[in-house]
Protein backbone atom coordinates (compact mmCIF):
# COMPACT_ATOMS: atom_id res chain seq x y z
CA UNK A 1 0.00 0.00 0.00
CA UNK A 2 1.10 3.46 -0.69
CA UNK A 3 2.80 4.87 2.46
CA UNK A 4 0.72 8.03 2.16
CA UNK A 5 -2.54 6.03 2.17
CA UNK A 6 -1.36 4.02 5.18
CA UNK A 7 -0.70 7.19 7.10
CA UNK A 8 -4.20 8.52 6.27
CA UNK A 9 -5.89 5.27 7.32
CA UNK A 10 -3.97 5.21 10.60
CA UNK A 11 -5.04 8.78 11.40
CA UNK A 12 -8.71 7.93 10.71
CA UNK A 13 -8.63 4.89 13.05
CA UNK A 14 -6.91 6.87 15.78
CA UNK A 15 -9.52 9.64 15.57
CA UNK A 16 -12.39 7.11 15.74
CA UNK A 17 -10.88 5.57 18.86
CA UNK A 18 -10.61 8.97 20.52
CA UNK A 19 -14.20 9.89 19.63
CA UNK A 20 -15.48 6.55 20.82
CA UNK A 21 -13.76 7.01 24.16
CA UNK A 22 -15.22 10.49 24.47
CA UNK A 23 -18.90 9.55 23.85
CA UNK A 24 -18.99 6.21 25.64
CA UNK A 25 -18.93 7.55 29.27
CA UNK A 26 -21.74 10.03 28.57
CA UNK A 27 -23.98 7.34 27.22
CA UNK A 28 -23.28 5.17 30.23
CA UNK A 29 -24.14 8.01 32.57
CA UNK A 30 -27.49 8.54 30.84
CA UNK A 31 -28.36 4.87 31.00
CA UNK A 32 -27.82 4.70 34.77
CA UNK A 33 -30.94 5.33 36.96
CA UNK A 34 -31.12 8.88 38.29
CA UNK A 35 -31.73 9.09 42.05
CA UNK A 36 -35.20 10.58 42.88
CA UNK A 37 -35.26 12.79 45.99
CA UNK A 38 -37.84 11.96 48.65
CA UNK A 39 -40.92 14.24 48.38
CA UNK A 40 -41.22 16.88 51.08
CA UNK A 41 -44.52 17.93 52.61
CA UNK A 42 -46.36 20.47 50.44
CA UNK A 43 -46.28 23.08 53.17
CA UNK A 44 -42.51 23.02 53.34
CA UNK A 45 -42.04 23.99 49.68
CA UNK A 46 -45.01 26.36 49.26
CA UNK A 47 -44.60 30.09 49.43
CA UNK A 48 -47.16 31.89 51.61
CA UNK A 49 -49.09 33.18 48.59
CA UNK A 50 -49.25 29.69 47.05
CA UNK A 51 -50.46 28.21 50.33
CA UNK A 52 -53.31 30.71 50.55
CA UNK A 53 -54.31 30.22 46.91
CA UNK A 54 -54.55 26.48 47.46
CA UNK A 55 -56.45 26.89 50.74
CA UNK A 56 -59.57 28.70 49.51
CA UNK A 57 -62.31 27.51 47.18
CA UNK A 58 -65.38 28.98 45.55
CA UNK A 59 -68.69 27.93 47.07
CA UNK A 60 -71.87 28.22 45.02
CA UNK A 61 -75.11 27.63 46.91
CA UNK A 62 -78.64 27.41 45.51
CA UNK A 63 -81.05 28.36 48.29
CA UNK A 64 -84.82 28.29 48.59
CA UNK A 65 -86.78 29.41 51.63
CA UNK A 66 -90.38 28.58 52.52
CA UNK A 67 -93.17 31.08 52.00
CA UNK A 68 -94.46 31.57 55.53
CA UNK A 69 -97.75 33.06 54.40
CA UNK A 70 -98.37 30.09 52.08
CA UNK A 71 -96.29 27.51 53.94
CA UNK A 72 -97.07 24.56 51.67
CA UNK A 73 -94.85 26.09 49.00
CA UNK A 74 -91.40 27.61 48.66
CA UNK A 75 -90.30 30.94 47.29
CA UNK A 76 -88.28 31.16 44.05
CA UNK A 77 -84.75 29.85 44.44
CA UNK A 78 -81.76 32.17 44.49
CA UNK A 79 -77.99 31.73 44.34
CA UNK A 80 -75.19 32.91 46.58
CA UNK A 81 -71.48 32.75 45.86
CA UNK A 82 -68.65 33.08 48.32
CA UNK A 83 -65.27 31.71 49.31
CA UNK A 84 -64.73 28.81 51.67
CA UNK A 85 -61.54 28.13 53.63
CA UNK A 86 -60.06 24.67 53.97
CA UNK A 87 -59.22 24.33 57.68
CA UNK A 88 -58.75 20.57 57.93
CA UNK A 89 -59.14 17.32 56.04
CA UNK A 90 -62.27 17.78 53.93
CA UNK A 91 -63.53 20.59 56.20
CA UNK A 92 -64.42 23.87 54.53
CA UNK A 93 -65.40 26.86 56.69
CA UNK A 94 -68.07 29.29 55.42
CA UNK A 95 -70.72 31.54 56.94
CA UNK A 96 -74.10 29.99 57.70
CA UNK A 97 -75.74 32.82 55.72
CA UNK A 98 -74.17 31.48 52.55
CA UNK A 99 -75.83 28.06 52.75
CA UNK A 100 -79.06 28.80 54.68
CA UNK A 101 -82.03 26.89 53.23
CA UNK A 102 -79.73 25.35 50.61
CA UNK A 103 -80.99 22.90 48.01
CA UNK A 104 -77.63 22.38 46.33
CA UNK A 105 -74.05 23.28 47.27
CA UNK A 106 -71.22 23.23 44.76
CA UNK A 107 -67.47 23.63 45.27
CA UNK A 108 -65.37 25.09 42.49
CA UNK A 109 -61.60 25.31 42.14
CA UNK A 110 -60.76 28.82 41.03
CA UNK A 111 -57.68 27.86 39.03
CA UNK A 112 -59.11 24.96 37.01
CA UNK A 113 -62.88 25.37 37.18
CA UNK A 114 -63.28 21.81 38.45
CA UNK A 115 -66.48 21.29 40.44
CA UNK A 116 -67.85 18.96 43.07
CA UNK A 117 -70.96 18.83 45.22
CA UNK A 118 -70.81 19.37 48.98
CA UNK A 119 -72.90 18.73 52.08
CA UNK A 120 -73.20 20.53 55.41
CA UNK A 121 -71.34 18.81 58.24
CA UNK A 122 -72.40 21.26 60.94
CA UNK A 123 -74.02 24.66 61.04
CA UNK A 124 -74.79 27.28 63.68
CA UNK A 125 -76.95 30.23 62.75
CA UNK A 126 -76.24 31.67 66.19
CA UNK A 127 -72.62 32.43 65.32
CA UNK A 128 -73.21 32.44 61.54
CA UNK A 129 -70.76 29.63 60.73
CA UNK A 130 -70.91 26.33 58.88
CA UNK A 131 -68.58 23.48 57.93
CA UNK A 132 -68.93 21.88 54.47
CA UNK A 133 -67.61 18.55 53.23
CA UNK A 134 -66.90 17.67 49.62
CA UNK A 135 -69.03 14.72 48.50
CA UNK A 136 -65.91 13.34 46.83
CA UNK A 137 -62.93 13.98 49.16
CA UNK A 138 -60.49 13.27 46.31
CA UNK A 139 -61.66 16.55 44.77
CA UNK A 140 -59.68 18.44 47.44
CA UNK A 141 -56.45 16.51 46.81
CA UNK A 142 -53.53 18.92 46.62
CA UNK A 143 -55.23 21.65 48.62
CA UNK A 144 -53.63 22.83 51.84
CA UNK A 145 -55.49 23.66 55.10
CA UNK A 146 -54.99 27.27 56.10
CA UNK A 147 -53.41 27.73 59.55
CA UNK A 148 -55.45 29.58 62.14
CA UNK A 149 -54.22 32.87 63.62
CA UNK A 150 -54.36 32.73 67.40
CA UNK A 151 -53.80 36.30 68.55
CA UNK A 152 -54.79 39.62 66.99
CA UNK A 153 -54.71 43.12 68.46
CA UNK A 154 -56.12 46.51 67.53
CA UNK A 155 -53.91 48.12 64.90
CA UNK A 156 -52.81 44.81 63.36
CA UNK A 157 -53.07 44.45 59.61
CA UNK A 158 -55.35 41.91 57.95
CA UNK A 159 -55.99 41.10 54.31
CA UNK A 160 -59.32 40.14 52.77
CA UNK A 161 -59.06 37.59 49.98
CA UNK A 162 -61.16 37.60 46.82
CA UNK A 163 -60.90 35.73 43.54
CA UNK A 164 -60.96 37.47 40.18
CA UNK A 165 -63.04 35.98 37.32
CA UNK A 166 -59.81 34.60 35.79
CA UNK A 167 -59.04 32.66 38.97
CA UNK A 168 -56.32 34.99 40.20
CA UNK A 169 -56.19 35.88 43.88
CA UNK A 170 -57.02 39.48 44.84
CA UNK A 171 -55.71 40.75 48.17
CA UNK A 172 -57.07 43.89 49.81
CA UNK A 173 -55.16 45.03 52.91
CA UNK A 174 -56.90 46.60 55.90
CA UNK A 175 -56.33 47.34 59.55
CA UNK A 176 -58.21 46.18 62.64
CA UNK A 177 -59.68 49.33 64.13
CA UNK A 178 -61.67 47.89 67.03
CA UNK A 179 -62.47 44.65 68.87
CA UNK A 180 -65.79 44.43 70.66
CA UNK A 181 -68.83 42.34 71.43
CA UNK A 182 -71.19 43.15 68.54
CA UNK A 183 -74.60 41.90 67.37
CA UNK A 184 -74.62 39.00 64.93
CA UNK A 185 -77.10 39.11 62.04
CA UNK A 186 -79.48 36.26 62.78
CA UNK A 187 -80.49 36.96 66.37
CA UNK A 188 -80.09 39.58 69.07
CA UNK A 189 -76.93 37.90 70.31
CA UNK A 190 -73.65 39.65 70.98
CA UNK A 191 -70.41 37.82 70.25
CA UNK A 192 -66.83 38.93 69.72
CA UNK A 193 -66.25 40.72 66.40
CA UNK A 194 -63.34 42.52 64.77
CA UNK A 195 -63.92 45.81 62.95
CA UNK A 196 -61.69 46.02 59.88
CA UNK A 197 -61.07 49.33 58.08
CA UNK A 198 -60.70 48.36 54.44
CA UNK A 199 -61.57 49.81 50.98
CA UNK A 200 -63.13 46.62 49.64
CA UNK A 201 -64.32 46.35 46.04
CA UNK A 202 -67.39 44.33 45.12
CA UNK A 203 -66.50 41.23 43.14
CA UNK A 204 -68.50 38.25 41.98
CA UNK A 205 -68.70 35.67 44.72
CA UNK A 206 -68.12 38.03 47.64
CA UNK A 207 -70.89 36.82 49.95
CA UNK A 208 -68.38 35.11 52.26
CA UNK A 209 -64.74 36.18 52.29
CA UNK A 210 -61.76 35.11 54.44
CA UNK A 211 -59.49 37.58 56.22
CA UNK A 212 -55.88 36.53 56.76
CA UNK A 213 -52.76 37.81 58.46
CA UNK A 214 -49.35 36.39 57.54
CA UNK A 215 -51.36 33.82 55.56
CA UNK A 216 -53.11 32.57 58.67
CA UNK A 217 -56.88 32.80 59.00
CA UNK A 218 -58.03 35.74 61.12
CA UNK A 219 -61.75 35.25 60.49
CA UNK A 220 -64.59 35.43 57.98
CA UNK A 221 -66.18 38.63 56.72
CA UNK A 222 -69.73 38.83 58.09
CA UNK A 223 -70.87 42.18 56.64
CA UNK A 224 -69.40 45.20 54.88
CA UNK A 225 -70.36 48.87 55.13
CA UNK A 226 -69.34 50.42 51.81
CA UNK A 227 -70.10 53.95 52.99
CA UNK A 228 -67.73 53.78 55.96
CA UNK A 229 -65.43 51.19 54.34
CA UNK A 230 -65.52 48.91 57.37
CA UNK A 231 -66.05 45.18 57.63
CA UNK A 232 -67.22 43.09 60.58
CA UNK A 233 -65.19 39.91 60.94
CA UNK A 234 -66.18 36.70 62.75
CA UNK A 235 -62.92 36.16 64.66
CA UNK A 236 -60.97 33.06 65.64
CA UNK A 237 -62.23 32.82 69.26
CA UNK A 238 -65.80 32.49 67.96
CA UNK A 239 -64.69 30.09 65.21
CA UNK A 240 -62.79 27.98 67.75
CA UNK A 241 -65.85 27.79 70.02
CA UNK A 242 -67.94 26.72 67.00
CA UNK A 243 -65.45 24.01 66.08
CA UNK A 244 -65.71 22.64 69.63
CA UNK A 245 -69.50 22.89 69.83
CA UNK A 246 -72.25 24.37 67.66
CA UNK A 247 -73.97 25.60 70.81
CA UNK A 248 -73.07 28.86 72.48
CA UNK A 249 -73.90 29.22 76.19
CA UNK A 250 -75.89 32.21 77.41
CA UNK A 251 -76.21 33.82 80.83
CA UNK A 252 -79.74 35.00 80.09
CA UNK A 253 -79.85 38.45 81.71
CA UNK A 254 -80.80 41.92 80.59
CA UNK A 255 -79.19 44.84 82.40
CA UNK A 256 -78.74 48.57 82.44
CA UNK A 257 -75.59 50.62 83.14
CA UNK A 258 -75.16 52.12 86.59
CA UNK A 259 -74.05 55.64 85.73
CA UNK A 260 -76.79 57.37 87.70
CA UNK A 261 -75.28 58.40 91.07
CA UNK A 262 -78.75 58.69 92.62
CA UNK A 263 -79.54 55.06 91.76
CA UNK A 264 -76.16 53.94 93.07
CA UNK A 265 -76.83 55.61 96.40
CA UNK A 266 -80.36 54.22 96.51
CA UNK A 267 -79.20 50.60 96.14
CA UNK A 268 -76.28 51.13 98.52
CA UNK A 269 -73.56 50.61 95.91
CA UNK A 270 -70.19 51.94 97.05
CA UNK A 271 -67.92 50.15 94.56
CA UNK A 272 -67.03 52.10 91.39
CA UNK A 273 -68.45 49.70 88.76
CA UNK A 274 -71.34 47.28 88.37
CA UNK A 275 -74.44 46.74 86.20
CA UNK A 276 -78.08 46.53 87.28
CA UNK A 277 -79.99 43.33 86.36
CA UNK A 278 -83.36 44.34 84.89
CA UNK A 279 -84.62 40.99 83.59
CA UNK A 280 -83.90 37.26 83.91
CA UNK A 281 -84.91 35.05 80.98
CA UNK A 282 -87.09 32.11 82.04
CA UNK A 283 -85.28 28.74 82.17
CA UNK A 284 -81.94 30.49 81.57
CA UNK A 285 -78.61 29.77 83.25
CA UNK A 286 -79.03 32.87 85.42
CA UNK A 287 -82.54 31.81 86.49
CA UNK A 288 -81.32 28.31 87.39
CA UNK A 289 -78.51 29.77 89.52
CA UNK A 290 -80.90 32.02 91.45
CA UNK A 291 -79.90 35.40 90.04
CA UNK A 292 -82.68 37.93 90.54
CA UNK A 293 -83.91 41.15 89.02
CA UNK A 294 -82.44 44.04 91.00
CA UNK A 295 -79.13 42.28 91.63
CA UNK A 296 -75.97 44.20 90.76
CA UNK A 297 -73.22 42.25 89.00
CA UNK A 298 -69.87 43.63 90.17
CA UNK A 299 -67.38 41.10 88.78
CA UNK A 300 -67.19 37.94 86.65
CA UNK A 301 -64.56 35.33 87.50
CA UNK A 302 -62.81 37.91 89.67
CA UNK A 303 -62.66 40.50 86.89
CA UNK A 304 -64.30 43.80 87.97
CA UNK A 305 -66.95 45.32 85.67
CA UNK A 306 -67.20 49.00 84.96
CA UNK A 307 -70.51 50.88 84.95
CA UNK A 308 -71.25 49.70 81.39
CA UNK A 309 -70.46 46.02 81.94
CA UNK A 310 -66.97 46.00 80.46
CA UNK A 311 -63.95 44.24 81.93
CA UNK A 312 -60.24 44.36 81.15
CA UNK A 313 -59.47 41.38 78.89
CA UNK A 314 -55.86 40.17 78.77
CA UNK A 315 -55.89 39.98 74.93
CA UNK A 316 -58.45 42.53 73.73
CA UNK A 317 -58.50 45.21 76.39
CA UNK A 318 -61.83 46.67 77.55
CA UNK A 319 -64.66 44.44 76.35
CA UNK A 320 -68.18 43.43 77.37
CA UNK A 321 -68.40 40.73 80.06
CA UNK A 322 -70.68 38.54 77.91
CA UNK A 323 -67.54 37.52 76.02
CA UNK A 324 -66.64 35.45 79.09
CA UNK A 325 -70.00 33.73 79.38
CA UNK A 326 -70.76 33.20 75.69
CA UNK A 327 -67.39 32.45 74.08
CA UNK A 328 -64.62 31.84 76.60
CA UNK A 329 -66.77 29.45 78.65
CA UNK A 330 -67.73 26.13 77.08
CA UNK A 331 -71.32 24.84 77.39
CA UNK A 332 -71.68 23.34 80.84
CA UNK A 333 -68.83 25.44 82.22
CA UNK A 334 -69.13 27.69 85.25
CA UNK A 335 -68.62 31.37 85.94
CA UNK A 336 -68.53 33.04 89.33
CA UNK A 337 -70.50 36.26 89.69
CA UNK A 338 -69.80 38.76 92.45
CA UNK A 339 -73.08 40.52 93.12
CA UNK A 340 -74.67 43.10 95.39
CA UNK A 341 -78.05 42.01 96.74
CA UNK A 342 -79.93 43.98 99.40
CA UNK A 343 -76.76 45.96 100.22
CA UNK A 344 -74.79 42.72 100.83
CA UNK A 345 -71.94 41.34 98.71
CA UNK A 346 -72.42 37.72 97.61
CA UNK A 347 -70.95 35.26 95.12
CA UNK A 348 -73.05 33.06 92.87
CA UNK A 349 -71.69 30.22 90.72
CA UNK A 350 -73.58 29.91 87.45
CA UNK A 351 -73.45 26.85 85.21
CA UNK A 352 -73.61 28.34 81.73
CA UNK A 353 -75.80 26.43 79.29
CA UNK A 354 -77.21 27.24 75.84
CA UNK A 355 -80.65 28.82 75.80
CA UNK A 356 -83.56 26.38 75.91
CA UNK A 357 -85.65 27.31 72.87
CA UNK A 358 -87.92 24.28 72.88
CA UNK A 359 -90.79 26.32 74.32
CA UNK A 360 -90.16 29.53 72.40
CA UNK A 361 -93.49 31.13 71.60
CA UNK A 362 -92.36 33.01 68.49
CA UNK A 363 -89.00 31.77 67.12
CA UNK A 364 -86.76 34.58 65.94
CA UNK A 365 -85.14 32.56 63.18
CA UNK A 366 -86.01 29.37 61.32
CA UNK A 367 -84.01 27.77 58.52
CA UNK A 368 -83.73 24.34 56.89
CA UNK A 369 -87.16 23.46 58.27
CA UNK A 370 -90.68 23.38 56.85
CA UNK A 371 -93.16 25.55 58.80
CA UNK A 372 -96.30 23.81 60.09
CA UNK A 373 -99.75 24.71 58.82
CA UNK A 374 -103.35 23.49 58.88
CA UNK A 375 -106.04 24.24 56.30
CA UNK A 376 -109.66 23.92 57.35
CA UNK A 377 -112.17 24.51 54.58
CA UNK A 378 -109.89 27.12 52.97
CA UNK A 379 -108.84 28.81 56.23
CA UNK A 380 -105.06 28.73 56.52
CA UNK A 381 -103.66 28.52 60.05
CA UNK A 382 -99.97 28.99 60.91
CA UNK A 383 -97.81 29.39 64.01
CA UNK A 384 -96.50 32.87 64.74
CA UNK A 385 -92.78 33.35 64.16
CA UNK A 386 -90.40 36.17 63.30
CA UNK A 387 -89.95 34.85 59.72
CA UNK A 388 -93.74 35.06 59.29
CA UNK A 389 -93.72 38.73 60.34
CA UNK A 390 -90.73 39.42 58.09
CA UNK A 391 -92.91 38.59 55.09
CA UNK A 392 -94.05 42.23 55.42
CA UNK A 393 -90.62 43.42 54.29
CA UNK A 394 -87.70 45.29 55.81
CA UNK A 395 -89.98 47.52 57.91
CA UNK A 396 -92.04 44.60 59.18
CA UNK A 397 -92.19 46.08 62.69
CA UNK A 398 -94.31 48.89 61.21
CA UNK A 399 -96.11 47.11 58.39
CA UNK A 400 -97.02 43.76 59.94
CA UNK A 401 -100.18 43.45 62.09
CA UNK A 402 -99.26 45.23 65.30
CA UNK A 403 -100.97 42.73 67.57
CA UNK A 404 -98.70 40.02 66.19
CA UNK A 405 -95.63 42.26 66.34
CA UNK A 406 -96.32 42.90 70.02
CA UNK A 407 -96.73 39.20 70.73
CA UNK A 408 -93.32 38.60 69.15
CA UNK A 409 -91.61 41.51 70.91
CA UNK A 410 -92.97 40.81 74.39
CA UNK A 411 -93.25 37.03 74.30
CA UNK A 412 -91.07 36.68 77.42
CA UNK A 413 -93.80 38.42 79.38
CA UNK A 414 -96.45 35.87 78.39
CA UNK A 415 -97.29 32.94 80.71
CA UNK A 416 -94.75 30.13 80.44
CA UNK A 417 -97.52 27.69 79.49
CA UNK A 418 -98.91 29.96 76.74
CA UNK A 419 -97.74 27.65 73.95
CA UNK A 420 -97.60 28.70 70.30
CA UNK A 421 -99.70 31.55 68.97
CA UNK A 422 -101.90 30.22 66.17
CA UNK A 423 -102.77 32.74 63.47
CA UNK A 424 -105.52 32.55 60.88
CA UNK A 425 -103.20 33.83 58.16
CA UNK A 426 -105.47 33.96 55.12
CA UNK A 427 -108.69 32.69 53.57
CA UNK A 428 -108.55 30.66 50.36
CA UNK A 429 -111.81 31.38 48.51
CA UNK A 430 -113.96 28.24 48.57
CA UNK A 431 -117.63 27.30 48.97
CA UNK A 432 -117.01 26.89 52.73
CA UNK A 433 -115.49 30.35 53.33
CA UNK A 434 -118.04 32.58 51.61
CA UNK A 435 -118.38 35.83 53.55
CA UNK A 436 -115.10 35.35 55.43
CA UNK A 437 -112.76 36.64 52.71
CA UNK A 438 -112.02 39.88 54.61
CA UNK A 439 -110.56 38.09 57.65
CA UNK A 440 -106.82 37.50 58.06
CA UNK A 441 -104.04 37.61 60.66
CA UNK A 442 -106.24 37.08 63.68
CA UNK A 443 -105.21 34.93 66.65
CA UNK A 444 -107.10 31.71 67.39
CA UNK A 445 -108.11 31.12 70.99
CA UNK A 446 -110.18 27.92 70.82
CA UNK A 447 -111.55 25.43 68.30
CA UNK A 448 -114.66 23.47 69.24
CA UNK A 449 -114.22 24.52 72.86
CA UNK A 450 -110.62 23.26 73.07
CA UNK A 451 -107.71 25.63 73.87
CA UNK A 452 -105.23 25.88 71.01
CA UNK A 453 -101.51 26.02 71.78
CA UNK A 454 -100.07 24.44 68.63
CA UNK A 455 -100.96 23.43 65.10
CA UNK A 456 -101.23 19.84 66.35
CA UNK A 457 -103.85 21.00 68.90
CA UNK A 458 -105.80 22.63 66.09
CA UNK A 459 -105.76 19.47 63.96
CA UNK A 460 -106.91 17.34 66.89
CA UNK A 461 -109.71 19.75 67.84
CA UNK A 462 -110.95 19.75 64.25
CA UNK A 463 -111.76 16.05 64.64
CA UNK A 464 -114.47 16.94 67.18
CA UNK A 465 -117.05 19.26 65.56
CA UNK A 466 -119.75 20.77 67.75
CA UNK A 467 -123.23 19.89 66.48
CA UNK A 468 -121.89 19.46 62.94
CA UNK A 469 -119.93 22.72 62.89
CA UNK A 470 -116.30 23.77 63.29
CA UNK A 471 -116.62 26.49 65.91
CA UNK A 472 -113.60 28.83 65.91
CA UNK A 473 -113.12 31.37 68.69
CA UNK A 474 -110.79 34.30 67.97
CA UNK A 475 -109.09 36.75 70.34
CA UNK A 476 -110.49 39.74 68.47
CA UNK A 477 -113.43 40.59 66.25
CA UNK A 478 -115.39 38.97 64.71
CA UNK A 479 -114.80 36.66 67.72
CA UNK A 480 -116.64 33.62 66.30
CA UNK A 481 -116.41 31.77 62.97
CA UNK A 482 -118.51 28.73 61.96
CA UNK A 483 -117.85 26.19 59.22
CA UNK A 484 -120.00 23.26 58.15
CA UNK A 485 -117.93 20.18 59.03
CA UNK A 486 -119.63 17.86 56.51
CA UNK A 487 -119.23 20.37 53.69
CA UNK A 488 -115.53 20.76 54.48
CA UNK A 489 -114.99 17.03 54.09
CA UNK A 490 -117.04 16.88 50.90
CA UNK A 491 -115.04 19.72 49.32
CA UNK A 492 -111.57 18.70 50.57
CA UNK A 493 -110.44 16.94 47.37
CA UNK A 494 -111.59 19.82 45.17
CA UNK A 495 -109.82 22.35 47.44
CA UNK A 496 -106.55 20.40 47.18
CA UNK A 497 -106.84 20.14 43.40
CA UNK A 498 -107.85 23.76 42.83
CA UNK A 499 -104.96 25.24 44.87
CA UNK A 500 -102.42 22.48 44.03
CA UNK A 501 -101.91 21.72 47.71
CA UNK A 502 -99.55 18.86 48.59
CA UNK A 503 -101.67 18.32 51.71
CA UNK A 504 -104.03 20.24 53.97
CA UNK A 505 -101.73 19.95 56.98
CA UNK A 506 -98.16 19.76 58.24
CA UNK A 507 -98.25 19.36 61.99
CA UNK A 508 -94.68 19.30 63.32
CA UNK A 509 -93.82 22.65 64.86
CA UNK A 510 -90.83 24.37 63.29
CA UNK A 511 -88.50 25.06 66.17
CA UNK A 512 -85.83 27.71 65.94
CA UNK A 513 -82.84 26.69 63.84
CA UNK A 514 -80.64 28.27 66.49
CA UNK A 515 -79.08 25.76 68.90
Amino acid sequence: MNPLLRLIAFCILAQAAVLGGAFQPRFQQQSQPTPVPSPSPATSIETPTQVTTRSIIRVNSTNQAYDYQSPWQKKPSYSRRGLGVLIGENRILVTADLVANSNFIELEKAATGEKSTATIERISYECNLAILRATNPIFLYGMIPLPLEGKVSIGDSATVLQIEPNGELARTPGRISSISVAPYPLENLGLLAFKLSIPLQQRDGSFTLPAVRDDKLVGLLMRYDARNQTADIIPMPVISRFLDSVKFPRLGVSYSPLRDPQLRRYIGLKEPGGIYVTKISPKSSAASAGLREGDVILAVNGLPLDQDGNYEDAEYGRILFSHISSTLTAPGGKVVLKILRNTKIEEITVKIEPMDRSNTISPSFIADAAPPYFILGGMVFVELSRPYLQEWGVEWTKNAPQRLVNYDAFQDELPTDRGKIIVLAQILPSPDTLGYDHIDNVVVKELNGRPIKSIADLAEAAKHPVEGFQKIELEEDPKWLFLDAASIEANRAELIKHYALPATERLDSATSALP
